[in-house]
């Protein structure tokens, strides 16, 4: 493991126009990472992701607690990944995370992960990207509480994303994001937790931005978690400064997900495998399955494939665009995996 002065070191080689992969052995980047796999087929497990209720949980009809059951005895999903905002600040919550555990454990279910979307780590000011990674430090605890093995964090402003403002300058981001995801990484090592960036919003939906990201950073528990429908580099700007408004915006530009998803691939400690809309033979609308999941099987993975289904909260936005309710696009999207995964076998 890097040492921190090292590791400030080499952010200094690369402000001087030296990347880390120039002053390292391409070994040093190669894809160690992932579970061992076969190459015959294509093996993997569903697990399902908390936000794909989130029109439920934004409501008030479900809540962070009632996700474990919902999950096993609704859709037969046996490992779960959840979202920090549904926890409503009880992360530090001893009692609330010893309740929770104990229902997941009483269903034999096993929890993945926690998406931690919170303060920027990537923030050009030190002080406050400092502040980001203490901020990030209780989301450890708890996701070690809970029995997870990672959490997942973002690298970048995600009100900027709201706002429709344009994210910091790519270079200097990308140092401060490098200074900023190494630190946390420290942390987690000590306590063998593994620290995922997903393909977010702003600079990290530029795939070569985020890899350059990686590679600077270069620790064992590191990884990257590839959403599927999160390519877009530019969007237009929203009416509104909400999840509404986002949600209405349209694409303008976007990172190519097949080639992004490909590059991602050495780092990928597991797929956010996102879906909106299906088709009249179940296929997803925006995204090929299949064409993706044969450059996932390529690459050899063999680890967690979440489903997220995005549409519920499309609907409760637009209740006319034709998406699945929550329950309907959730089995939808296991169903795609299932026949995915057998045709691939």
């Amino acid at each position: 493991m890097q040492t921190r002065r090292q590791f400030l070191n080499q952010l200094g080689l690369s402000a001087a126009g030296l990347s880390a992969a120039a002053v390292l052995p391409s070994s040093t980047f190669a894809a160690s990472t992932l579970p061992a796999a076969t190459r015959q087929g294509l093996t993997f497990e569903i697990s399902l992701a908390e936000f794909s209720f989130a029109p439920e949980l934004f409501s008030g009809k479900m809540t962070n607690l009632d996700f474990p059951a919902k999950a096993k005895n609704e859709f037969g999903v046996n490992v779960l990944e959840y979202v920090s905002m549904f926890f409503n600040n009880k992360h530090t919550d001893a009692a609330y995370l010893k309740d929770l555990k104990q229902r997941t454990d009483d269903l034999g279910m096993k929890n993945n992960l926690i998406m931690v979307d919170g303060a920027n780590l990537a923030d050009l000011d030190a002080g406050k990207r400092k502040q980001a990674v203490e901020a990030h430090r209780p989301w450890l605890d708890a996701a070690k509480a809970l029995g997870c093995s990672t959490i997942r964090v973002n690298l970048g402003d995600s009100s900027k994303a709201l706002s429709g403002a344009p994210d910091d300058p790519a270079d200097e981001a990308a140092k401060a994001a490098a200074e900023g995801y190494h630190s946390l990484l420290e942390h987690a090592s000590r306590q063998n937790m593994t620290v995922i960036v997903e393909n977010h919003f702003g600079n990290s939906t530029n795939i070569d931005w985020l890899v350059g990201v990686l590679k600077q950073v270069n620790m064992p528990n590191m990884g990257l978690l590839p959403d599927f429908g999160n390519f877009c580099v530019q969007r237009s700007k929203p009416e509104t400064n909400d999840i509404k408004g986002i949600m209405a915006t349209k694409c303008l530009k976007e990172y190519d997900r097949y080639e992004g998803v490909k590059k991602m691939m050495p780092y990928v400690k597991g797929i956010s495998a996102k879906t909106h809309k299906f088709d009249a033979a179940g296929n997803e609308t925006e995204t090929d399955f299949m064409r993706m999941f044969k450059i996932i099987k390529e690459a050899g993975f063999n680890g967690y494939v979440g489903i997220e289904y995005e549409g519920g909260l499309m609907h409760m936005y637009n209740p006319t665009g034709s998406y699945l309710s929550s329950s309907e696009g959730i089995k939808a999207t296991k169903a795609l995996l299932e026949r995915v995964r057998k045709e691939l076998t």
